[in-house]
């Protein structure tokens, strides 16, 4: 399924730059980048738990939020991409 994982970090507060660092290192994991803040990630439910559970441990409830959409598995026709920054198509091989 394609999860769409988006964050806003408080970066004036304390700990706030490195909770950014370790929240964009985490989704990275997961999927790609597809806006500063915005992450496109093609995972099953067993790792959708996984990830929420360790994102959700690193931000500050108070301070931070996380959103995260849940576009399933018929996702092809859901995502339109308008300009530059293309990204790579997560449901295809990656050859190197």
């Amino acid at each position: 399924m394609l999860i769409i994982a988006a964050y806003d970090i408080s970066v004036t507060s304390e700990g706030g730059p490195k909770r950014l660092n370790n929240v964009a290192k985490t989704c990275l994991r997961y999927g790609q980048r597809v806006q500063n803040s915005v992450f496109e990630c093609l995972i099953n439910d067993l790792e959708f738990k996984k990830m929420r559970k360790e994102l959700t441990a690193l931000i500050n409830p108070e301070l931070d939020s996380l959103r995260f959409y849940n576009l399933g598995h018929n996702y092809e026709h859901k995502v339109i991409h308008i300009g530059t920054k293309d990204v790579q198509d997560l449901s295809q091989p990656l050859i190197l």
